[in-house]
């Protein structure tokens, strides 16, 4: 009796410990996220005040790689990414000096136009400021983890008006197939806190009702299925088209600086030839594919591109965001393409390929309660699972650990970073007289999205 109630005792003290910490990074990262998100707001604000802002993207993207080069590194790419790598390998340790470098370089290039987003951003200066509060506070390198991931999932959690769905992306974001059960409480607690903070700030949210029909039909499941696989492919696609790209740009032996002007000026004549809709953060394509409003059918192919060029030629940002639009895109393609409800289908398509490219098959299965209401949530999941088992062993952070097979004809060696997933796959063939015979054959995988 006398042990049980030590052990309450410690378990009561350990909760009263996180409920403290964890509130204490929501409420800082949900006041840093409202700062970056007005700061980044007004400087697209200014910069469209000039009809042709545009042609500062080269000036722009320069400046980024300059602001990464000689500030911080680790501002390079997505955010989310730089701060899974941290919880991995570093301990959860952030130098300090990412917050402003991330801020700086990510407002930079999205103001001039580059198609990046501002959800890694905010993931990945909570982060830094949960690592500097750890530092503060002294703690063990497993605490500090535990901040960081409270970090991420605040960070989420405030920029999308998403608390659930945020808490449980820190959650899932680090490994393909398993949850952190012991940063469950402070991760929820973050997230709430971080979404109400900013939302008491001014941060509006966009929440968009999907009427689905009322009675169930084995027709719908099935489109449900296609799309989820329509989905999971777009998500690769994605993922493999950011690689390459950054395999070209990598290639070309200059400067880093001046990729920077090479890509914008790529981006120019690629929007001039195509749409300037899918330079900068792209909000209004997502809106009127959730409005029903007509999306040309190229749209989710043409917002990967640029995405992916604005990235590899050193653009700073946010990657799912991008995701979100090419996803809301995608599914307003297959609605046209199937005669469907294109509302119903972009909603679906905006968290399914974000879930297929992320590995986070559950938040987002979630955010679509959040975004779209509790009547398409059953569905989404569906072709969000879908999608997460389509895309294979790649991610768009590839630095993401594998802790499940995604199938058991895929031997894959648990533990290990995706980038470094070397795949055995099972097969088997069945000869004229019905001799069975299996093959197994290895084929190394290669890295997936950004590394540096």
């Amino acid at each position: 009796m006398k042990l049980r109630i030590i052990e309450e005792s410690v378990l009561f003290v350990s909760i009263l410990k996180w409920i403290v910490l964890a509130a204490g990074i929501g409420f800082v990262v949900g006041v840093s996220t409202t700062v970056f998100l007005k700061i980044l707001a007004a400087a697209i604000a200014f910069a469209q005040d000039f009809p042709r802002y545009y042609l500062a993207l080269p000036l722009g993207l320069f400046a980024s790689v300059l602001i990464i080069k000689y500030m911080a590194r680790e501002a390079q790419g997505y955010g989310t990414e730089k701060v899974i790598e941290a919880v991995h390998k570093n301990g959860g340790a952030m130098r300090a000096v990412v917050i402003p470098a991330k801020l700086c370089a990510t407002v930079v290039t999205i103001a001039a136009g580059g198609s990046a987003g501002q959800v890694g951003p905010c993931a990945q200066i909570g982060g830094g400021l949960a690592a500097a509060f750890a530092n503060a506070f002294r703690l063990d390198a497993n605490d500090r983890k535990k901040l960081v991931i409270c970090g991420i999932s605040a960070g989420f959690a405030a920029v999308l008006g998403a608390p659930v769905a945020g808490a449980v992306f820190g959650l899932e974001v680090l490994f393909v197939g398993s949850l952190l059960y012991e940063v469950l409480l402070p991760s929820f607690i973050a997230g709430i806190i971080s979404y109400h903070t900013a939302a008491v700030l001014g941060i509006d949210y966009f929440h968009y009702p999907v009427h689905l029909q009322p009675v169930f039909t084995e027709v719908f499941f099935l489109e449900i299925i296609g799309a989820g696989i329509f989905f999971g492919l777009c998500a690769i696609l994605a993922i493999e088209s950011l690689r390459l790209t950054r395999s070209l740009f990598d290639k070309i032996p200059v400067w880093p600086p001046l990729k920077g002007i090479i890509g914008g000026i790529f981006l120019i004549v690629l929007a001039f030839l195509t749409s300037f809709r899918y330079l900068g953060l792209g909000m209004e394509i997502i809106a009127d594919s959730l409005q029903g409003v007509k999306v040309a059918a190229s749209a989710f192919v043409m917002k990967i591109l640029f995405t992916a060029v604005t990235f590899a030629s050193g653009g700073s940002g946010g990657i799912i965001a991008p995701l979100m639009v090419i996803g809301a895109a995608a599914g307003a393609f297959f609605a046209a393409m199937t005669g469907l409800d294109a509302a119903t289908f972009a909603a679906v398509g905006l968290v399914s390929v974000l879930a297929g490219a992320a590995n986070t098959p559950i938040a987002m299965s979630i955010l679509a309660i959040e975004l779209f209401g509790k009547g398409i949530g059953a569905y989404a999941a569906i072709a969000c699972v879908i999608s997460f088992l389509i895309t294979g062993h790649r991610s768009i952070f590839p630095t993401q650990v594998m802790a499940m097979k995604k199938s058991s004809s895929v031997e894959v060696e648990l533990g290990q970073e995706l980038d470094k997933v070397q795949a055995r796959y099972k097969f088997r063939e069945k000869s004229v007289i019905g001799t069975g015979i299996k093959m197994t054959k290895r084929i190394r995988k290669p890295g997936n999205g950004q590394k540096d």
